[in-house]
């Protein structure tokens, strides 16, 4: 789960990591507000659009202004703007708020983040002296530029390797101190609250010395959410794929992606199997979708009508092995699914496994135009088929 750089920012100031003042903003009138509270003490304040995506300088979302009439003129010019960066691809997400914050004196911009490497089992901490600069970037172009510590999980984030990072990213004496303490609190953030990512990007040394998380991304284990209630209710639905957010009510495990075939599996092994094997007869998956081992009739339909509801889908496959979900119970969820949506696509169905013979006597008595399959490549072949015309 992701949220927005405001959020993340006042979850890390509660662990002790700094960071900037600023105040969110849906209306120019409030920027505006915010941002002559900033230029009281300093020359400047930033405005920055709000979405779950990473390049926002880049594609004009993050700017300085002087005056809160400049800061309400940005945010006019921000709010419900369709910002465009690497991250988003080109549809694009609507700018629906803009943080205000004050003003930084930057003398260094540094990268600094924590993921955890499964390689080694370990959190890993990330540092680089390109910050600023998308990290995917640094990594493909000068890799030797990114700096890692390992925490053993038994002794957790130690001073010592704190300091490693900090002389090798070139901070001064004065602030060695400062960094660590920075690198700690973001470590113990990173734990305790279950994160799958820490980012911050730029991480700014100031011209008193001190270390500063001028921008945070953090996103958050989803299967750990049950125990941070108040972290799953920073949730930002707007920024989620509408069909991903309809999807999680029904338990259905869902990826939208770019294809043509929809895809309806039972079993994340058997759904990725599927994707490859519709890639390598010349086709394009337009989603992962498992529907589970135990999934009922309204599970089935929800999953069905998930997929129809997307224009890109050209043909439907349906390919299901009946363990603890019986095939019966699949062809029931088809056949209501299809009675409701109205088919007017090609629909391939394969079932096999339990009750498969009672499932294809639902299906064949359904009425619909259903092509059959009995392996995966030829249902693979057939769906391909059909959207080839």
């Amino acid at each position: 789960m992701n949220i927005h750089e405001f959020q993340a920012k006042e979850l890390l100031r509660r662990y002790g990591v700094p960071v900037p003042v600023g105040k969110i903003a849906f209306t120019p009138a409030e920027a505006e507000e915010a941002a002559r509270e900033f230029l009281e003490d300093r020359p400047v304040c930033v405005v920055k659009a709000q979405i779950h995506a990473g390049g926002r300088g880049k594609a004009g979302g993050v700017k300085i202004a002087k005056t809160k009439e400049e800061a309400a003129d940005i945010a006019k010019e921000l709010l419900g703007k369709i910002l465009v960066t690497h991250q988003t691809g080109p549809e694009g997400k609507e700018v629906q708020k803009v943080y205000v914050e004050e003003g930084c004196d930057i003398a260094t911009e540094l990268y600094l983040g924590i993921v955890i490497d499964r390689s080694t089992q370990k959190v890993c901490i990330m540092a680089s002296r390109e910050g600023g600069v998308e990290i995917e970037e640094v990594a493909e172009k000068s890799p030797e530029k990114i700096l890692k510590e390992f925490v053993d999980p038994a002794v957790g984030f130690m001073p010592y390797q704190g300091r490693n990072l900090a002389f090798a990213l070139g901070i001064e004496k004065k602030s060695i101190g400062k960094a660590v303490k920075f690198m700690t609190a973001l470590y113990n953030a990173f734990v305790d609250m279950d994160c799958s990512m820490a980012e911050i990007n730029p991480l700014v040394v100031t011209g008193d010395g001190d270390i500063i998380a001028l921008d945070a991304k953090i996103s958050f284990d989803e299967s750990a959410l049950f125990r941070h209630k108040d972290i799953e209710e920073l949730r930002d639905l707007s920024e989620e794929d509408p069909k991903e957010v309809a999807a999680a009510r029904f338990n259905l495990n869902y990826v939208s992606l770019d294809g043509s075939i929809g895809c309806m599996v039972n079993g994340a092994g058997l759904a990725m199997a599927t994707m490859d094997i519709i890639q390598l007869h010349g086709g394009t998956p337009a989603n992962f979708l498992d529907v589970g081992g135990g999934a009922d009739t309204e599970q089935v339909t929800a999953a069905f009508k998930l997929i129809m509801s997307d224009e890109k889908v050209k043909a439907m496959l349906v390919n299901i092995f009946g363990g603890i979900m019986k095939c019966d119970i699949i062809a029931d969820g088809i056949v209501q699914a299809a009675k409701d949506v109205g088919v007017k696509i090609p629909l391939v169905v394969r079932l096999q496994g339990t009750n498969v013979e009672k499932g294809r006597e639902i299906l064949e008595k359904s009425g619909l135009n259903i092509i059959a399959a009995d392996k995966m490549e030829e249902a693979a072949e057939k769906v391909v088929a059909a959207v080839k015309g």
